[in-house]
């Protein structure tokens, strides 16, 4: 459930991406309001995935993720009407629904997973957010030619709010160990979990390195279908096929590295190795052009995927193992929130590049400069077991 919950909101925040040549066209946008969708989005996922770390402890869960899923309809609803001033609340409200989903989930993984799977087990859960880019690069582009890219967006909201209440039946089971105490909002109660990630160097230098890999990985997964029907002159449902392509590649990824951290050299030199696959891949975009064979441009599509989508689930895990004992829903939530911030500052600056003569390839490769920067980072990491820290 907490798979199927993560693919529905990821689908939920990617399906406008899917379709949107089309929708910038239909309510006259830039082309870089693309970047500033996705701004918007996580920066309410920012602000919610603080709050959400508190709402799982004190609602359990299953509940929380029953609010984001409600949260994400709701949002698509808005975006759905064409009117720019709903849009632009609407993917608040959206980034507001998508913030909570993996706090909840990893606080209930963290509680049933061996420590020696958890690599795996959090890949496995994590590939819900390719997965969702799979739906939406299938369904979105085929919809929005038959019915229109508004009916696209609501039968998407549609099924997230189905499986809100599909998900209601695991509540007895799962929403366990509840905290009594009474949360009391404030700006030093949301600012908790980035405090316990600070505070602890290695969950800082992996916040950080996380604030540039979801720069990244989102800006290919918003971006790459405007690239390959602006610069490459790919037909709008090939490119959505392309962009699934590179989601199932992600899915792909993100179980096998969580696998190959598992039982090989470990997260942070998986981390390291996918950090140079993404710098390479980057390089590469602006070599492709019209003329290039499709196998070749899938190809990079695959690399590209496979790693700038694969890196999340190693990385949570390892957040899951350094994380005080029975925090790790709220260290997760911390380091979230670098995380998000990543997406709010790197897409509107990818867009901003790519607006330059619609040189989308040119923006890919602009991503190399801070990956390098993490490069350098993740060497000097200290990835040993952190659970005897003990912070609020």
């Amino acid at each position: 459930m907490t798979l199927a919950i993560q693919a529905l909101a990821s689908a939920a925040l990617i399906a406008p991406t899917a379709v949107a040549p089309v929708v910038i066209a239909e309510m006259a946008l830039p082309a870089a309001a693309v970047g500033l969708y996705i701004a918007i989005v996580y920066l309410g996922a920012m602000v919610a995935t603080l709050v959400g770390s508190h709402l799982v402890l004190h609602h359990g869960a299953i509940r929380t993720s029953q609010y984001a899923l409600g949260l994400c309809t709701l949002g698509l609803g808005l975006i759905a009407t064409g009117w720019t001033p709903a849009a632009v609340l609407g993917a608040f409200v959206l980034g507001l629904g998508y913030g909570p989903i993996t706090p909840a989930s990893s606080q209930i993984l963290a509680r049933t997973t061996p420590a020696h799977r958890m690599g795996l087990v959090f890949s496995l859960k994590q590939s819900g957010v390719p997965l969702g880019g799979v739906i939406a690069g299938l369904v979105m582009p085929s919809l929005t030619l038959a019915a229109g890219w508004t009916v696209a967006l609501l039968c998407i909201a549609l099924a997230t709010m189905a499986f809100a209440l599909l998900s209601q039946p695991l509540r007895a089971a799962l929403d366990v160990e509840l905290s009594g105490a009474t949360y009391r909002p404030g700006l030093a109660a949301l600012l908790g979990p980035v405090r316990m990630v600070w505070d602890v160097p290695s969950l800082r230098t992996l916040a950080m390195c996380s604030f540039v890999f979801s720069a990244v990985q989102v800006c290919l997964t918003a971006f790459l279908v405007s690239y390959l029907t602006a610069q490459l002159r790919w037909p709008l449902v090939a490119a959505g096929i392309a962009l699934s392509i590179s989601q199932v590649a992600g899915v792909v990824g993100r179980v096998l590295w969580g696998w190959v951290a598992d039982h090989g050299p470990g997260a942070r030199s998986m981390l390291i190795a996918l950090c140079v696959a993404m710098i390479a891949s980057g390089l590469a975009m602006p070599l492709l052009g019209p003329a290039s064979p499709h196998a070749l441009v899938l190809a990079a599509v695959v690399v590209y995927g496979g790693t700038a989508i694969g890196w999340n689930g190693v990385f949570l895990a390892a957040v899951a193992r350094l994380a005080p004992s029975g925090q790790a829903g709220v260290a997760t939530g911390g380091t979230l929130a670098f995380t998000y911030l990543g997406v709010v500052v790197g897409p509107p600056l990818f867009g901003a590049i790519a607006s330059l003569g619609t040189h989308y390839g040119l923006a890919f490769a602009a991503t190399a400069a801070p990956l390098l920067l993490c490069l350098v980072a993740l060497q000097r990491i200290d990835m040993r077991h952190r659970q005897d820290v003990n912070r609020p």
